[in-house]
């Protein structure tokens, strides 16, 4: 086991670093839709209590297991239960919408929020082929891709700069407000950084989706960034896997399910979220156990020396500001029991109520 006070020699990688979290609203066996959503709330306002800085909510469609398909509505709901994090959408699909109308959805949680509300920004649908034809009503919104229309389009409607001449320029997103959401763009590959990059936003990468390509990207866009009237200088987030706990044997006992869930969805096996029980007896296939190993390198799993030591490493080499979290057990307590690990190991400071970050 890596010694704790070894890593602590190296403190600058996670010196003022942020910490959020990613929420999925997961419903494991037995977990209502309802009950998912609540314990979301109750996870926001405990890492709220420790110092985390924000709280994203996904998108997902077709997904009978995630009470996530409408990250506009859980934002608000979120919002309303917590008073300092700030929360927003890991992300909204922008080809799943129009540009305007996730404006005017954002413009109004921002009135409601001022200064409180992220607005992440996902290129992919989010879902299926067939689910994405349904949302977005057209086979050519399907086969056309047009994301950089458009992320210019929204840019323009949320700053107002619009050329003159263009039809557009006769709409007002409503309501106006004085302030806009924090902007970032979400990716998992080259191509997310490179909007992030010339566009001058935010950048969150996936790293719980492509762990691989994560540092090189995140470089490429501190290297390229641009400013603009969004963000003047570069921004990023890494978005982990993490389940930390005690001992590394109790994290790898926690995160069973995890791992037995994403192996199914692996194969195209839509099933329930695997109980913890049922996860400890699986007995894998050899072809199956091939999966799992890839699957577990994805996540950062076990005490908190171990799961420090990589995060350090991380934080490091991809020269990130902020580290976002996502643990994805059954057991809430057990979960609430990892973000308090990982404020602790960051020495996270709460603002004082009312304070947004």
């Amino acid at each position: 086991m890596t010694d704790l006070n070894e890593i602590q020699k190296e403190p600058e990688a996670s010196e003022g670093l942020k910490l959020s979290v990613l929420e999925l609203g997961m419903m494991w066996q037995g977990v209502s839709a309802g009950n998912a959503i609540k314990n979301a709330v109750e996870l926001a306002r405990h890492v709220e209590k420790l110092g985390y800085t924000r709280f994203w909510m996904s998108e997902h469609h077709n997904s009978a297991n995630l009470a996530s398909s409408a990250p506009e509505i859980l934002i608000g709901h979120v919002a309303g239960a917590t008073s300092t994090l700030r929360i927003g959408s890991g992300g909204v699909m922008l080809p799943n919408h129009s540009s305007l109308k996730v404006v005017e959805n954002f413009r109004t949680l921002e009135a409601i929020y001022p200064e409180r509300i992220d607005l992440g920004l996902g290129r992919a649908p989010g879902t299926d082929g067939l689910t994405a034809y349904a949302l977005r009503r057209s086979r050519e919104a399907l086969s056309v891709d047009d994301f950089p229309q458009q992320l210019a389009e929204l840019l323009a409607f949320f700053s107002d700069s619009f050329p003159p001449g263009h039809n557009f320029k006769r709409i007002t997103p409503t309501p106006v407000v004085s302030t806009i959401p924090q902007i970032w763009m979400l990716g998992s590959s080259d191509a997310g950084g490179r909007f992030a990059a010339q566009s001058g936003l935010g950048f969150a990468f996936a790293h719980h989706i492509s762990p691989e390509p994560a540092i090189p990207v995140l470089r490429f866009y501190r290297q390229q960034f641009q400013p603009s009237e969004f963000l003047a200088a570069p921004r990023s987030i890494l978005a982990a896997s993490v389940i930390c706990a005690e001992t590394d044997e109790e994290a790898e006992d926690l995160a069973a399910p995890q791992i037995l869930n994403w192996v199914r969805f692996a194969q195209g096996l839509h099933m329930p979220p695997p109980t913890l029980e049922e996860a400890r007896n699986y007995r894998y296939s050899p072809h199956e156990e091939a999966i799992r190993q890839q699957t577990r390198s994805r996540g950062i799993i076990g005490s908190v020396e171990r799961v420090m030591y990589k995060l350090d490493r991380l934080i490091k080499d991809g020269q990130v500001d902020e580290l976002m979290v996502l643990t994805m057990v059954p057991d809430p307590v057990a979960r609430h029991r990892s973000y308090e690990l990982l404020a602790k190991a960051f020495n996270l400071k709460p603002e004082p109520a009312g304070v947004a970050r």
